[in-house]
């Protein structure tokens, strides 16, 4: 375990995300996630007078996002096999607002104004949040060239991405030496 020995504790929440991106067939890109929570023990919901029994799952969500090379959204499906409410399955038509945004800087604040709230699912939401970092890792991931482009103003497209990529980094320094600023 990379982390350190932790306190004495006892487990109380299990939530599972993966992520996957795909290459399809037509040029397109199919970006999946699923979403289960589960209780190691019995869990008593609103929803129903039966406990949901411990293992089993509190929410069961799947969202596909497919995007062009230009990580332009061009359909999204949602589907809900377990939800604490029968209408939380009708959420997944609040994701349309998205078709033909773009996968790029201000993604994160794009799905929230369009989905938070009473707007959409707060389960989808940050699933569609992430989804993009793994869009990103995968089809950048066969087009390393994207990687190392610049953008119209030619600054690299990576620098102040992230830590590793901020300006007073080492990265920088060897990457892009003309972009780097001494800190301090």
């Amino acid at each position: 375990m990379p982390l350190n020995e932790p306190a004495s504790r006892r487990e109380i929440h299990h939530r599972t995300v993966d992520m996957r991106t795909f290459e399809r067939d037509d040029g397109l890109y199919d970006v999946e996630a699923r979403l289960i929570d589960q209780k190691p023990f019995p869990f008593l919901r609103e929803s129903s007078p039966q406990p949901v029994p411990a293992g089993q799952s509190l929410h069961d969500l799947w969202v596909r996002v497919t995007v062009d090379e230009d990580l332009v959204v061009r359909s999204i499906e949602a589907a809900s096999d377990v939800t604490p409410w029968k209408v939380c399955k009708e959420s997944a038509t609040a994701l349309d607002a998205l078709v033909g945004e773009k996968i790029a800087r201000g993604w994160s604040f794009k799905v929230k104004e369009k989905l938070r709230g009473a707007a959409g699912c707060t389960h989808q939401m940050e699933m569609l949040i992430t989804m993009a970092t793994t869009a990103l890792q995968g089809i950048r991931g066969i087009h390393p060239e994207q990687i190392r482009g610049l953008n119209a103003e030619g600054v690299p497209i990576k620098l102040d991405s992230c830590f590793a990529y901020g300006r007073e980094r080492e990265v920088v320094k060897m990457l892009w030496p003309s972009h780097h600023v001494t800190q301090g």
